[in-house]
């Protein structure tokens, strides 16, 4: 039993064959998918997100205004959030944080959007998923201010940071999670770091459609493949897949407090 704790297969992207894909992942043994809905916070892209989740009886969903789009942020959007994350299945806010690497929205938007969305998050006793990117330090002192003294935590999500961010990120509390990134050829320093991360605090993921791990470079990312990222780690701690699998999902279902059984 595998889950893909951080996919968008509510996207485009899957629109020609998005039944055809949850079919493959399920062959594949992911029994649930976390999905999370991104975008501009005043189109249509959250309502999409929850649509697909509340089509599926095994896919949850999160929205959050990630950072490219922290411009977008105001009250009416914060309002519809909340509103939308009061509906079932609905178990995260995020993605959320900042992204210093692409700088779509202005780092001290990025900022005030990033502490604003923790403290919502609080406030409805919300896990949130975290995106980092060139803005370690930034993010942990946000975290830190504004989000320490929450009872419930998140996840760093498609974790590609330094081992000083992973072990900032432990000590806050938070699990941390590694996509396809992890198995190319080029990343032995975040194989290095994903060593470092206690069992009992991985998650894996997608991110799909984006960043398919080897052997799938270079095409379309799924949830299928998340059984990629599995056998990476479980090769990388010298234990075998179903202890990883095992172990992820208990994780899973902690984090997000759910009772999760195979479909």
């Amino acid at each position: 039993m595998l889950i893909d704790s951080h996919a968008h297969i509510d996207g485009p992207e899957f629109d020609a064959d998005r039944e055809q894909i949850l079919q493959r992942a399920a062959a594949a043994g992911v029994s649930y998918i976390l999905n999370v809905g991104t975008g501009d916070p005043h189109s249509s892209a959250f309502e999409r997100a929850v649509t697909v989740g509340e089509q599926h009886s095994n896919i949850y969903t999160a929205i959050g205004t990630h950072p490219h789009d922290a411009r977008h942020y105001n009250d009416a959007a914060e309002a519809k959030t909340k509103k939308l994350l009061s509906g079932a299945r609905m178990i995260a806010w995020g993605e959320i944080g900042l992204d210093f690497h692409y700088d779509n929205s202005p780092r001290d938007v990025q900022m005030e959007v990033f502490a604003r969305q923790l403290r919502a998050a609080r406030e409805f006793n919300l896990p949130v998923i975290i995106h980092t990117r060139e803005a370690e330090v930034e993010t942990i002192e946000i975290l830190d201010n504004h989000f320490g003294d929450s009872e419930r935590k998140g996840v760093f999500h498609c974790f590609s940071g330094s081992s000083d961010l992973a072990l900032k990120a432990l000590d806050l509390g938070f699990m941390i999670s590694f996509s396809g990134i992890v198995t190319f050829k080029k990343a032995q320093d975040l194989r290095d770091v994903a060593k470092r991360v206690p069992l009992t605090r991985l998650l894996i993921e997608t991110d799909c459609p984006f960043l398919a791990p080897v052997p799938h470079r270079g095409r379309r990312n799924e949830p299928a493949f998340v059984a990629e990222v599995a056998k990476c780690l479980a090769e990388i701690h010298g234990v075998n897949l179903d202890y990883i699998s095992a172990v992820t999902t208990e994780n899973f279902a902690k984090l997000f407090e759910l009772d999760v059984e195979p479909e």
